[in-house]
């Protein structure tokens, strides 16, 4: 398998296992994140992301895992305001619920949980559990108005997740994820596909995203012109970022991790990426999008 398939990190948050008896599929949920699992296992991609699962669901998830666990498993930390003894306890429980003695990661969800009454005794448990071994990394998930280069100047931790996108590239124009990068920490790309706002046909951009469509339009001629089309091209970009040791894709099928391994085994198309960025606020920041 070629390096840059390697550096692919798989989000489990999107299996549909949160919702397992919700409707009815002609592929139970279960069977499809085995399938998942399986072709991630054979591809060997590095990280394995369940920071978005909980409770049941982490039971299932660690009754499908392949054994032993060839890749790097991240864990989200409970909300700092429920104190530290509950970040710990959910931490444990996340774990045995895994089946796993010990995980790579625990990510706090947000930097907001650290500058908040209870972030600081919060900090403090997650690196005694690093300390005892349960976790060998403590990362932080950020956007990029959260000035992702002073939290990592101000609790270093061992990786930062951050938003970066062919669409998308605000941290990287300005030099943030280099800066990261240059203090010892470790940047994982998170949300490379936009909330799939490339893949989407014109007539079904959101309403909110109407003022950035002639921009996205010009993507995706740019992209059909290249002889490449929004997938390739996606994985082409962020696979290619020095700055990043992993690109974590959510998937909520087999066949649609089938298609990102194929993609991401292929060379990168030649495309100009500098100038497929957009820089309409509200495309992107899909909290500010309308379902």
């Amino acid at each position: 398998m070629s390096l840059t398939v390697s550096k692919l990190g798989l989000a489990a948050a999107q299996f549909g296992l949160d919702g397992m008896n919700a409707s009815p599929r002609s592929r139970s949920p279960e069977v499809e994140a085995r399938d998942i699992l399986n072709i991630a296992a054979r591809a060997r991609l590095s990280v394995l992301d369940v920071s978005g699962v909980y409770g049941r669901s982490e039971s299932v998830l660690g009754d499908l895992i392949p054994r032993p666990v060839s890749c790097r498993v991240t864990l989200a930390a409970a909300r700092a305001d429920r104190g530290p003894d509950f970040v710990e306890a959910e931490a444990r429980g996340s774990l045995r619920r895994l089946g796993l003695e010990r995980a790579d990661t625990i990510v706090v969800q947000s930097p907001s949980e650290l500058f908040g009454v209870h972030g600081p005794a919060m900090w403090d448990r997650l690196l005694r559990l690093r300390e005892q071994g349960l976790f060998r990394n403590i990362g932080i998930s950020a956007h990029a108005t959260d000035d992702p280069v002073g939290v990592a100047r101000r609790f270093k931790p061992d990786i930062i997740q951050a938003p970066a996108s062919l669409l998308d590239q605000r941290l990287l124009a300005d030099g943030s994820l280099q800066r990261i990068a240059g203090m010892g920490v470790e940047v994982q790309l998170r949300s490379i596909f936009l909330n799939g706002l490339l893949f989407l046909p014109p007539d079904r951009v959101p309403a909110q995203l109407k003022g950035a469509s002639g921009r996205l339009s010009r993507v995706r001629r740019m992209i059909a012109e290249g002889r490449s089309d929004p997938l390739q091209a996606a994985l082409g970009f962020a696979l290619s970022r020095p700055e990043a040791s992993a690109v974590i894709v959510g998937v909520t099928s087999a066949a649609e991790l089938s298609a990102v391994v194929a993609a991401a085994s292929s060379p990168p198309p030649d495309l100009d990426w500098d100038e497929m960025a957009i820089d309409d606020p509200v495309a992107l920041d899909p909290r500010r999008w309308v379902a």
